[in-house]
């Protein structure tokens, strides 16, 4: 296996010259840094990543955490950061904590061992934060992607969830609808609590009642959607419209729908967040709210990398995203 001395020693330069080459670290003439590439290619040489890293304490690895890999949002998420990291000469690796804190837990702490220069957090529900405290104290930077971690004080790409919520309420009221339940994501959340805060809100600023019983709490998983559905749909007096707090349970609640065969929009209103149902060809189109997932995962890409370079210093920013609104069939009223 070819060395740098190797590499040096046939483009008849020095190794220091080398390695700028490859690390772009200084000013290289134009003639020299085309032999150092000939050389390259000719002993097809790879640089040895591992060796590197323990000389400068850098592994050029950074690793998305994520609480559903199932979710099609969370995709879309790594494909921004993915697309940042790679531009910028880092490899991205991904793992997936199933909404576990236990397992959150143990992926920080491979992670730590593995030596990944910092971490993107979509963080699962619960309160131990211990081990993220603990992996910034030991040097490595982490950014929270969508969700936060009240409790720790990290840099932060997140979601305007009340504003989209607001603003999607806000149309259905304009539209006519009056009895309005909202399926939630886990209240332990923020995401889930700030999309409630904007459903709220909307009602105060309509002057509707604020109904307890129109407010379901589910789990931002297909089978809450569909219990939650068939329970708000075979009541008594069932709502006029139901806005859904994710994609994924909105698949739940559009089965409760066949199973009830229940008519959208002429029985019942309905609007989600989250866009990839229109992938799926649903008629009538949904009113969404729209999350720019591929540019959340760019911008925090961004921000980690800037971190670990130094490039970005002082206090933790959180950078606030806007969703955007578009109204389709399902909140027309017949």
């Amino acid at each position: 296996m070819p060395t740098i001395v190797d590499v040096a020693k046939r483009a008849g330069v020095s190794i220091a010259t080398v390695s700028n080459v490859i690390r772009s670290t200084a000013r290289v003439s134009t003639t020299l840094r085309e032999r150092v590439e000939a050389a390259i290619e000719e002993l097809q040489y790879h640089p040895n990543e591992i060796a590197r890293s323990l000389k400068v304490r850098q592994t050029c690895m950074i690793a998305m955490v994520q609480p559903d890999i199932t979710n099609p949002f969370f995709p879309e998420i790594i494909r921004g950061a993915e697309d940042k990291a790679f531009e910028c000469g880092y490899l991205l690796l991904t793992a997936n904590t199933d909404e576990q804190i236990a397992r959150e837990q143990e992926v920080f702490s491979t992670l730590r061992s593995r030596r990944v220069d910092g971490i993107l957090l979509a963080p699962a529900s619960g309160t131990n934060s211990v081990h993220i405290q603990s992996a910034i104290e030991a040097g490595i930077a982490v950014v929270c992607v969508d969700r936060a971690v009240p409790s720790v004080k990290t840099d932060a790409v997140l979601l305007n969830n009340a504003r989209g919520s607001f603003e999607c309420l806000q149309h259905m009221i304009q539209a006519g609808y009056k009895s309005i339940a909202i399926i939630t994501g886990d209240l332990k959340l923020q995401t889930a609590k700030e999309r409630l805060q904007g459903y709220k809100r909307a009602l105060r600023a309509a002057g509707l009642e604020i109904r307890d019983d129109l407010i379901v709490e589910g789990d931002f998983r297909q089978e809450s959607g569909y219990r939650l559905a068939k329970e708000l749909l075979q009541r008594t007096t069932r709502p006029s419209a139901i806005f859904v707090c994710n994609g994924v349970m909105t698949l739940g609640v559009l089965k409760a729908f066949e199973e009830l065969r229940v008519r959208c929009p002429a029985d019942i209103g309905l609007a989600t967040f989250d866009d990839f149902m229109e992938e799926m060809a649903f008629h009538p189109h949904l009113t969404t709210v729209v999350q720019p997932s591929y540019e959340i995962g760019k911008r925090a890409a961004t921000m980690l990398i800037d971190r670990v370079e130094g490039k970005l210093t002082g206090e933790p920013l959180t950078v606030r995203i806007s969703p955007a609104l578009i109204q389709r069939e399902t909140t027309k009223r017949p």
